[in-house]
């Protein structure tokens, strides 16, 4: 919901970045490998109970996911780097909640179940819908102009990476925090289910 309110004040800062990357030769599969590895680092620093060092890990990690997208729009858009780009998004998704339950089982333990569920069904509307987009020839570039259809929805890039904060700020606040947010991207999955419906029914 709020990912385009953000590109709006984040994009002319990321895009001189960008370009002072691209003109240095540096490729955007590597910075998206280079993000992914932060926030790998992210989630074992929350595992071990640096939460502070998780959340600057986090938006330096969600800063290389916008970074990749600006240096490959200067160099060279494939299919190869769409992929990366949001398979190791989800994966780094899956890995925040994770570390959270490994670090306290018994206290985090069935709210991140129910949140990485939140997110095993959201991904897969998401990725499901972009595909019947793409047999049907449908764009959009509501969020940018993206390898795989985008669709928008109340729990986006923003709000996640907002959570995952909040998540280091406040860890004893975690799972009243994690079930409040798995019931908005549960509201996010039906609310695309119910645009599927509209659009592909024949």
């Amino acid at each position: 919901m709020l990912d385009g309110w953000a590109r709006k004040r984040l994009d002319p800062a990321i895009d001189r970045l960008a370009s002072a990357l691209a003109g240095a030769g540096v490729s955007a599969n590597a910075i998206t490998f280079a993000a992914f590895g932060v926030g790998v680092a992210a989630a074992v620093a929350i595992a071990f109970g640096q939460f502070w060092a998780a959340a600057a890990l986090i938006l330096v990690s969600r800063l290389g996911d916008g970074l990749d997208g600006a240096v490959a729009a200067r160099t060279a858009r494939t299919d190869l780097g769409g992929y990366l780009d949001i398979v190791l998004d989800f994966v780094f998704y899956g890995l925040v909640p994770l570390a959270f339950v490994v670090h306290d089982p018994a206290a985090n333990g069935l709210a991140g179940a129910v949140l990485l569920a939140a997110f095993y069904a959201n991904g897969a509307s998401f990725l499901a819908y972009a595909i019947v987009a793409a047999k049907r020839g449908l764009e959009s570039e509501a969020r940018g102009k993206k390898s795989i259809f985008f669709t928008t929805g109340l729990a986006e890039a923003t709000e996640t990476i907002a959570v995952f904060v909040a998540f280091c700020l406040l860890p004893q606040w975690f799972s009243p925090i994690a079930f409040a947010f798995a019931a908005i991207t549960a509201y996010t999955t039906v609310s695309r289910i119910v645009l599927a419906w509209r659009l592909f029914g024949e």
